[in-house]
């Protein structure tokens, strides 16, 4: 199997609801599986990119929203067995024994630090235990346990960070400044003595360091940074079919989720796209046809309806967008599921390229930037275009949304959905007939590989600032 299938195959996971409080409910559910005795104080403490998507996220199977109830639920009815999905068997009489939890006063959240690197720990005290639980770097990526002063799980992850998928690159330090600098598994982090609780991270890549990038000890450059696009779309069109037939699970997936939002009274946004849309599930028009079945089922998840989105990069929502509205523009243009399949590793696989420079959470709205930008080359694709109209998208994407702030998962990213599809197919329609921002304006670089990497930068660590002011913005609020 080639290592691009396999990076996309392991990484496409279903997950209830949107994957943070999952992920939360999944940490206190496992950390409880080591616990015995009545329940004395719960705390999860979380890094700002855990905090902020689940701040006023929904709850698959509640009514509720946030970290806390996340929590709570996760130690109420929480089954550790079933990772993002622990949420699956919930019930009324569940969310009633959760919020007597809060009530009480022995569930609390805590913000550990400003930083895009996914980091979770539930500290579990009963009349008879003490458990501590860290998760760090994917949602559900259990680093250390441990349970009455007893270490009973430790991986090298806890130190080095998960060195998955990365290739080690040592530099020379060549700082001259009062900066100080500590390596991270993903990012290289340089913290100002001005703004240490910041945490800005950056990637140094080896054209960095050779342009005197101050860097201690290792790096760490996923290999698919070692691709250009390129060399992706060659992969696309060459490997065999049955290697990547496996995305098929994404639509079945998604469309049921999908199906879920347009018979479900809570929504709101899926009916008034049906209604824009003529009606029709899948009209002439490819634009609103995709952004319907796009943007219903990502309210649908965000308002933590039973059913799950399959994820990427950690995100249902991103899997969301780098799949339903190519699943649109096929529908519409009776086009066969071999191209379906094949665009839609292009999408996965561009998406990937730039979150592994942002960061998995991070200030900007990664589901229309990097999942956008994606599922536009996939549209490309679809639409028989090369690797230059390709480029020209890319451009046209990284000039017009980059930057989009993401305010944690909520409603909100349906309307941030539906700009992605706005701007891809705008970006697209453009692309094909030769029309694009050029190189050498704003971030976009020399090559497709040099925009896509500046606008995962712009993420992290240029929106570390952003993402402290976010959260700043959000707590202001429970004043």
């Amino acid at each position: 199997m080639h290592e691009l299938t396999e990076l996309i195959k392991k990484d496409m996971l279903p997950a209830l609801g949107v994957t943070e409080p999952g992920a939360i409910a999944f940490c206190v559910a496992k950390a409880k599986s080591y616990a015995k005795g009545e329940l004395l104080h719960l705390n999860v403490a979380m890094n700002s990119g855990m905090y902020k998507n689940a701040f006023t996220c929904g709850i698959p199977n509640s009514t509720e929203v946030g970290n806390v109830f996340a929590a709570a639920l996760g130690y109420i009815a929480g089954n550790p067995d079933e990772g993002l999905e622990s949420l699956a068997n919930v019930t009324s009489i569940d969310n009633i024994s959760a919020q007597k939890l809060i009530d009480e006063g022995k569930i609390t959240v805590t913000l550990s630090e400003i930083s895009s690197r996914i980091f979770i720990e539930a500290t579990l005290e009963t009349a008879e235990s003490i458990v501590t639980l860290t998760i760090r770097d994917t949602h559900t990526n259990i680093t250390k346990i441990i349970v009455n002063g007893e270490t009973v799980l430790e991986t090298e992850d806890e130190h080095r960070g998960n060195a998955t998928n990365t290739d080690e690159v040592t530099y020379e330090h060549k700082s001259d400044t009062s900066e100080t600098i500590r390596s991270t598994d993903e990012h290289t982090s340089i913290t100002t003595e001005t703004d240490a609780a910041a945490d800005g991270q950056a990637d140094i890549t080896e054209s960095d360091a050779a342009n005197g990038a101050k860097v201690i000890g290792t790096t760490k450059i996923h290999f698919i940074h070692r691709y250009t696009l390129a060399d992706i779309v060659d992969y696309v069109n060459t490997v065999p079919l049955e290697e990547i037939e496996f995305v098929k699970d994404a639509y079945r997936v998604n469309l049921e989720l999908f199906e879920e939002a347009l018979n479900n009274s809570r929504t709101t946004f899926a009916r008034q796209l049906l209604a824009m849309n003529g009606g029709k599930l899948i009209s002439q028009d490819e634009s609103m046809t995709a952004s319907l079945l796009c943007n219903a089922a990502i309210e649908a998840r965000v308002i933590g309806l039973d059913k799950p989105a399959m994820s990427i990069t950690g995100s249902g929502a991103h899997g969301i967008i780098a799949t339903m509205p190519l699943y649109g523009v096929y529908k519409v243009n009776g086009l066969n599921e071999e191209t379906l399949y094949r665009a839609t590793m292009l999408s996965y696989l561009v998406c990937t390229y730039i979150k592994e420079y942002s960061g998995r959470l991070s200030a900007f709205c990664g589901c229309a930037i990097a999942a956008g930008t994606g599922m536009a080359c996939g549209l490309v694709f679809l639409k028989g275009g090369n690797v230059e109209q390709m480029e020209h998208t890319i451009n046209n994407m990284a000039s017009s949304i980059t930057g989009m702030i993401c305010d944690g998962g909520n409603q909100g990213c349906t309307m941030k959905g539906v700009a992605a599809c706005d701007a891809a197919f705008r970006s697209v329609a453009f692309a094909m007939k030769g029309v694009h921002i050029d190189n050498v304006h704003g971030i976009n670089g020399k090559t497709p590989e040099d925009t896509m990497r500046n606008m995962g930068l712009i993420a992290s660590p240029g929106m570390v600032g952003t993402e402290k002011t976010i959260v700043e913005i959000f707590e202001n609020k429970m004043r």
